[in-house]
């Protein structure tokens, strides 16, 4: 069996099933730790590592089906994010859960692959209305720290039947087993994307009006909040900004801006507003995150909107720079040499808080994930073990 390896002899790139479970047996048997990867660009998440060998997945590549009329595909899980993208693109459809690419949030070469999407559950702003990637991940194929290759999920939601697998596989970034195959949900692409933006708001305010438009029947796609910087850096807008996407059909479009104009008016006074095109609106999260400082840790915090604007009254004693996404239920902190306190005032606040982007010295020392409580750290360490009980894909980074 010849499994390809590269010149620094720690970096393993199986080509198949087979090849696949013999490295991770080999492993095994040797006593060694893997850590898999796709396209390389989220490595810098997690404490910094060496020792360890490297899996490559990206042999794993390729459309395998596609049928457009289901709303369906399966690829190999180390195939580029946007070769499924275009593929995608020529059929007027997407993936309902707005992946990104994270090479440039973090400066780096490399394209992500969808394994490493998944695994990430990596969702951009249209989870609002959409969901997150593990809602539109309906099976897998993946190989376990046991060397054993699974299936879990299947081809349409109908047939799907016991353990919800690929829930549990999408935000496991690589502890649990080595995807080789996933099949997702596609949709249509919408017809039009218009961007109703309202400026001058405080954070409060467009909580406020975020949280509230969300429960009228305008069928909001996405909804964010950039302050006066940033708010310049990413639309040239002088004052603060708060943006809300409405897609579908062109009629129900112009609708719905003309009820959410109209509901802005009536919660906030006159604003002015703004109707913008989907070519020069941009909904990914990459170019807020490197408009943030690239010198100091990026954190991601989890929250329930309705605490969003106090958690970021807090975060800003620290002199942290943000934007909400998620219409508050996301938070993107960006933060100096008190960036440890982050999980601290998100924690007090009922939210949860990743170190997305940080200096080697404080990824040493801050990780990445915080600490589960004791009940719960009991229940994942035997389910990790379910998967791999030799601890081969417990590498220490998170």
């Amino acid at each position: 069996m010849t499994i390809p390896i590269e010149s620094c002899a720690r970096v393993y790139r199986p080509g198949n099933a087979d090849d696949l479970r013999y490295v991770i047996n080999d492993a095994a048997c040797a006593g060694e730790k893997l850590r898999i990867r796709g396209g390389g660009t989220k490595d810098l998440v997690g404490r910094p590592l060496g020792r360890e060998k490297v899996l490559d997945m990206r042999g794993f590549s390729g459309i395998n089906s596609y049928e457009p009329a289901e709303l369906v595909l399966t690829a190999g899980a180390g195939t580029p994010l946007h070769v499924i993208a275009s593929a995608l693109e020529a059929e007027q459809q997407v993936l309902g859960f707005d992946p990104f690419d994270h090479a440039s949030l973090f400066g780096v070469e490399g394209t992500a692959t969808i394994g490493g999407v998944l695994a990430a559950n990596a969702s951009g702003s249209r989870r609002l209305a959409r969901g997150a990637a593990r809602d539109h991940l309906l099976g897998f194929t993946a190989v376990s720290g046991r060397g054993e290759l699974f299936v879990a999920g299947g081809r349409v939601v109908k047939n799907v039947t016991g353990y919800d697998l690929p829930k549990l596989m999408a935000g496991s970034w690589g502890r649990l087993a080595a995807l080789v195959e996933v099949t997702l949900k596609t949709m249509p692409r919408p017809q039009v994307s218009t961007t109703v933006r309202v400026t001058g708001l405080g954070v409060n305010q467009s909580a406020n009006l975020m949280a509230h438009a969300l429960g009228t029947s305008t069928e909001i796609a996405a909804a964010r909040h950039f302050p006066a910087p940033l708010a310049w850096h990413c639309t040239g807008a002088e004052h603060s900004v708060t943006d809300f996407l409405i897609e579908g059909f062109r009629e129900s479009v112009e609708a719905r801006c003309d009820h959410l104009v109209r509901f802005i008016s009536d919660n906030v006074g006159e604003r002015p507003v703004d109707m913008i095109g989907a070519e020069t609106c941009d909904w990914s999260a990459i170019g807020p995150n490197v408009a943030l400082p690239f010198d100091q840790p990026l954190w991601r915090v989890s929250i329930l909107p309705s605490r969003a604007s106090a958690c970021l009254e807090a975060l800003e004693t620290l002199g942290a720079s943000y934007w909400m996404d998620w219409a508050g239920g996301l938070l993107w902190v960006s933060v100096g040499d008190k960036s440890v306190r982050v999980r601290e005032i998100a924690t007090a606040f009922g939210g949860h808080a990743m170190l997305l982007r940080a200096p080697d010295e404080v990824r040493e020392r801050v990780a990445a994930f915080e600490t589960s409580s004791a009940p719960l750290a009991a229940l994942e360490g035997r389910v990790r073990r379910g998967f791999d009980p030799s601890g081969i894909f417990e590498t220490g980074r998170f």
